[in-house]
């Protein structure tokens, strides 16, 4: 057990390679996969089937790439040692900025929730036990989808579209708490402008045109950080980064997943009340969790 944890804190943070990783996986296939949640090519689920008794927990796995590229099937979370628990697993694709701009990555990932509500009772789902996790621009979709308002419709004709998007957590590895070029550069210099996921994102193919128009995707970046979303009424965040912490940063991928993005999400949470806790490699750890599989147990199985 205390290897599976391990490795699974690795994978969030870094530490280990997507190879690796999806060769953990390996060890237990989906019980459905590639299961289709909208009309697109990428808008598809794999998922494992957790037993027990009673409706089952759920931890759903959001990929990164910096919306630019990436698989549900690199990375997910050892399948084995949450399926042991009782914990069901999904894993989700979604369209990349590459052809869709924001907001469809992210919208993608709501759908994809919403539509595992809406199989609750076919698939034996707890709504009310959901867990969002990810690395990369997965944990920065999982936290903005944290912080922001339940995009539940109430009144549409679509089912699914009438499930909430609220959840009961997220646990995440490197993730951005922030896109916007001109709120990051001043945290972490301007290296972390050099990574396409901050000009992709608004469908700009360099930072230069990305930021010679930023007035036009000024509201695209305030409304997908979720730092600008972070509310008393939150539900808990667990946040991993690796161990450098070192300003500016050093290259692109160094600022891109820069442990800063962490001290900022936890003070602004802090200063209004929301549960947030920040585990920062060979940094002690603090608060009332000392690695990712626990703050998912709590929140999951209690």
């Amino acid at each position: 057990m205390r290897l599976n944890k391990l490795l699974l804190l690795a994978a969030l943070t870094g530490a280990i390679s997507h190879h690796a990783f999806s060769e953990e996986k390996k060890a237990i296939e989906p019980t459905m996969a590639d299961v289709p949640y909208d009309e697109y090519d990428l808008t598809k689920i794999d998922f494992w089937k957790a037993e027990g008794e009673g409706p089952r927990p759920l931890l759903v796995y959001i990929h990164g790439g910096g919306w630019i590229g990436g698989d549900k099937s690199k990375g997910v979370p050892n399948p084995e040692y949450y399926l042991g628990k009782g914990i069901s697993i999904a894993a989700v694709n979604y369209r990349l900025t590459g052809t869709d701009p924001l907001p469809v990555p992210v919208y993608d990932a709501v759908r994809a929730l919403q539509f595992l509500r809406s199989k609750a009772d076919e698939w034996n789902i707890n709504k009310e036990k959901v867990v969002l996790t990810g690395g990369s621009a997965g944990a920065c979709t999982s936290m903005w989808i944290l912080c922001h308002d339940d995009m539940a419709n109430p009144d549409s004709d679509d089912p699914v579209e009438r499930e909430s998007s609220r959840v009961s957590g997220a646990v995440v590895g490197s993730g951005q708490t922030s896109i916007d070029p001109k709120q990051i550069e001043p945290w972490l210099g301007p290296n972390v402008l050099k990574h396409k996921m901050i000009n992709m994102a608004v469908g700009e193919p360099t930072i230069e045109g990305a930021l010679e128009n930023y007035e036009k995707h000024k509201d695209l970046y305030h409304e997908f950080s979720a730092y600008n979303h972070v509310t008393k009424d939150d539900p808990p965040l667990l946040m991993t980064y690796g161990a450098d912490m070192s300003l500016p940063s050093k290259d692109a991928g160094h600022g891109i997943h820069h442990p800063v993005y962490g001290v900022k999400m936890k003070e602004k949470a802090d200063s209004v009340g929301m549960p947030c806790y920040l585990l920062i490699s060979g940094q002690p750890k603090e608060g009332k969790y000392k690695d990712m599989p626990s703050f998912i147990e709590d929140i999951l199985l209690n």
